[in-house]
């Protein structure tokens, strides 16, 4: 055998194992060299599944649980020719990636988005504050916000004399993963709920299949038909900001509790600490001087009785207006550009639809995939309450 006939041998029996180790996915891409490259230099895997071509997820050397909710980021306005190969460099810079998830069509380009998780909540933080509109080329800026894993489910259609403890054991019959039942109970009548409610599963997936399973016409609860929808889901506040909030939200009030009654239950550990109180039907707002006087207040009065209401009392979230405004100039046919331009920060608080409305929200824009059934809400309370009509009128399709 000469010299070229052993090396002849030899690429072809390396041929084969050299193509063995291309991921699938990977094999035939555009831009195979680069990602290949990108998986030498990182050590990462990448496999492509359902839609997806997944990256890491977990990363080399991953010892840990998997990393909690808040880490992951959504990253929208991809150019359809951006890979990983261009986009894992600008994320790993602000943190070490966990997995990134790009969506993939049957024409091998990207469907314009991607999820990018990090080990980290805060390097999900950060990659929102500084990722967001990157210019990934020239004059293609990047959409990145947080990811919300969402768990929850409202139903609607709940018989009205049904206690949470019933209304948790009927759902966890015929669901699986159940973890909580949130129940409002009505503002008129705290013997009844309000025909809703909120249930908490244990995993995404749990709340999906439940979801399913819950659809009109596929099964019945207490013998008629429900309504079922994704929840709005929880708004995750900033640590940093949470940590200067002076407000304290209170619900389950009695409706003719007054504003004064709340100032003199809640300024009663240090008089002249209550600032204002802002009451609507059965939810207020209580402005504190200062935070260490709103906590003590809430650590003392959540939980205890006001005029035969049990209160529950928490810091109110604040929500940035910001990100309110836009849903505000969507809806009315603005541009998101123009819904940016707010130039002060400022922030309303997250509760009730009742008392989001108050702070000139509407419906559309807060309530989400339950907007019609609020809106039927809307409209009762104006025919049942007509004072109440400066809180709902024209906020409502």
């Amino acid at each position: 055998m000469t010299a070229e006939d052993s090396t002849a041998a030899m690429s072809s029996d390396s041929a084969p194992a050299s193509s063995a180790k291309v991921p699938e996915g990977v094999a035939g891409a555009p831009n195979e060299a680069a990602l290949l490259a990108l998986l030498e230099r990182t050590g990462y895997s990448m496999v492509q599944e359902n839609g997806q071509r997944k990256y890491g997820g977990p990363p080399p050397g991953w010892e840990g649980p998997h990393p909690q909710r808040g880490c992951e980021v959504f990253v929208g306005k991809i150019p359809r020719d951006v890979y990983e190969d261009e986009l894992v460099p600008v994320f790993e810079a602000v943190g070490r990636i966990y997995e990134l998830r790009l969506m993939m069509d049957f024409d091998g380009k990207n469907r314009g988005y991607a999820f990018v998780m990090y080990c980290h909540k805060g390097e999900a933080k950060r990659a929102v504050r500084e990722l967001n509109n990157y210019e990934i080329r020239p004059g293609r800026l990047l959409g990145v916000c947080c990811s919300v894993d969402n768990c929850r489910l409202f139903i609607g259609g709940i018989p009205k004399m049904k206690k949470r403890e019933e209304i948790l054991e009927e759902i966890a019959k015929v669901t699986e993963g159940v973890l909580d039942v949130i129940v409002y109970a009505s503002a008129a009548d705290k013997m009844k709920n309000r025909g809703f409610a909120f249930v908490e599963y244990e995993s995404h997936r749990a709340a999906a299949m439940a979801r399913r399973k819950l659809m009109p016409g596929r099964i019945q609860l207490w013998g008629h038909q429900i309504a079922v929808d994704w929840a709005e889901p929880e708004i995750d506040v900033d640590e940093d900001v949470m940590e200067t909030v002076k407000i304290l939200y209170v619900r389950n009030l009695m409706i003719e509790t007054t504003e004064d009654t709340i100032k003199k239950i809640f300024g009663q550990f240090n008089p002249g600490c209550v600032e204002r109180v802002k009451k609507i039907r059965d939810y207020a707002f209580v402005h504190f001087a200062s935070r260490e006087d709103a906590v003590h207040a809430m650590n003392h009065l959540n939980g205890t009785e006001l005029e035969g209401s049990c209160l529950e009392v928490t810091l109110a979230k604040p929500v940035d207006k910001e990100q309110y405004s836009r849903y505000q100039k969507a809806a009315k046919g603005g541009g998101v550009a123009e819904a940016a331009a707010v130039q002060q920060p400022s922030y309303v608080y997250s509760c009730d639809p009742y008392t989001l409305a108050y702070y000139g929200y509407p419906y559309n824009a807060l309530i989400g995939p339950n907007r019609d059934y609020f809106v039927k809400v809307a409209i009762a309370v104006l025919e049942t309450h007509p004072a109440s009509s400066s809180l709902v009128s024209n906020r409502h399709p």
